[in-house]
């Protein structure tokens, strides 16, 4: 079982289009560029907005964009917004359970921290610092860094592209109304 799943993966690649992009983008357009299901995404951009990481914006170039500079957005607080504060471990304690304690275990056996929870603590702290120091902009640098320089703007031109189409179906559909 994965401690992070699915959700994770999608927003994470989802807010990769966001950086150095000054227009918000829609919710629908990410999932579409991606092949990420649409409303699978549409229910998870509003806990980053709730998070303040993104800002909402309204009307026809709506969307999302961030809420600050992407270096000032941490790996941590993406996980942290979207899949809530996930312990690595839940120890249960079983040193205490053993079938030479009769009924009660002996002070020794449960004195102090487990050293398998304790172990799983350090650990999952590790990850949480690793993932608090790596910033949005830095994983965008990095994915950035391995595409060809075209890529970059066919992605802004297809981004583009889709609001313009609103815009024209946005005129139409008010002639039609007008016209009724």
């Amino acid at each position: 079982m994965a401690l992070y799943g699915a959700s994770t993966e999608y927003i994470l690649h989802s807010l990769l289009w966001l950086v150095d992009n000054p227009e918000p983008v829609s919710s629908l357009d990410l999932a579409e560029l991606q092949e990420i299901p649409a409303a699978y995404i549409a229910k998870l951009l509003p806990k980053l907005e709730k998070a303040g990481l993104l800002i909402a914006a309204e009307g026809l170039r709506g969307g999302y964009k961030l809420a600050g500079p992407a270096d000032g957005i941490s790996m941590l607080a993406v996980v942290d917004a979207v899949e809530g504060r996930k312990t690595l471990f839940n120890c249960q304690e079983i040193r205490g359970r053993c079938a030479l304690f009769d009924e009660q275990p002996p002070k020794w056996a449960t004195q102090g921290v487990c050293g398998i929870n304790g172990v799983m603590l350090r650990a999952e702290q590790a990850m949480r610092q690793e993932l608090a120091q790596i910033s949005l902009a830095d994983l965008a640098r990095s994915v950035r860094d391995k595409a060809p320089s075209p890529f970059l703007g066919d992605a802004q031109a297809w981004f583009d592209e889709r609001v313009q189409t609103r815009r024209t179906s946005k005129v139409r559909q008010r002639k039609r109304s007008g016209a009724s």
